[in-house]
């Protein structure tokens, strides 16, 4: 936990631990069995992505599962236990995918997503996010992020792939980014629409 509250800013170390607890009670909720000590791990490092310590030249999310795995590796954890923490950070902005790759991936998915979008908040206990708010203030962490992302997308346009997650942040905070018909017509191949609608 020390690396995430060093190299973080408050709202995303918050954010990270808040992930967790969410997580682990989503999961209990749920009876679902997994391994607590790659969830808390995939969750409170989920995030180096967007600090000076673990941000690179891709996506953030990318950036973050390489900064999260590699800290680990150098703390002695063997590649096949840290391959689970890569894949749930790496997907944590992928609705659809995570729940694939098993319980540490899709436990650290429910966890992270309802600490932004606020998903599954009706299977909390009465009052626990309350005491977890409380404990761990939010400090407006939905606008807070996609800032965080677009500052970091607007500097770097290889951090934003197109219809990406960051590319979306992008498109809504920095301005317009490619568009699908934007690559296709960009392609050497000369596809041309099918039907009038898409002529545009």
């Amino acid at each position: 936990m020390q690396l995430a509250v060093t190299v973080s800013p408050t709202f995303l170390t918050n954010h990270c631990v808040r992930s967790y607890l969410f997580a682990r009670e989503l999961a209990g909720a749920q009876r679902i069995a997994y391994d607590e000590e790659l969830v808390f791990l995939a969750c409170l490092l989920h995030d180096l992505g967007l600090t000076e310590y673990g941000g690179g030249h891709q996506r953030f999310e990318v950036d973050g599962a390489d900064a999260a795995t590699r800290f680990l590796s150098e703390h002695g954890m063997t590649e096949d236990r840290s391959a689970p923490v890569w894949q749930a950070i790496a997907l944590h902005t992928s609705v659809g995918l995570a729940h694939r790759f098993g319980p540490v991936q899709a436990v650290s998915f429910a966890g992270i997503s309802l600490d932004i979008n606020g998903f599954g908040a009706d299977a909390l206990p009465a009052g626990f996010a309350d005491r977890v708010h409380a404990a761990w203030p939010r400090h407006d962490l939905g606008f807070a992020i996609a800032e965080e992302i677009a500052r970091g997308t607007l500097a770097d346009p290889d951090k934003a792939p197109p219809f990406s997650f960051p590319a979306h942040v992008h498109q809504v905070i920095n301005g317009p980014s490619v568009t699908f018909p934007e690559m296709v017509r960009a392609a050497p191949w000369g596809d041309r629409p099918t039907t009038a609608e898409h002529r545009c």
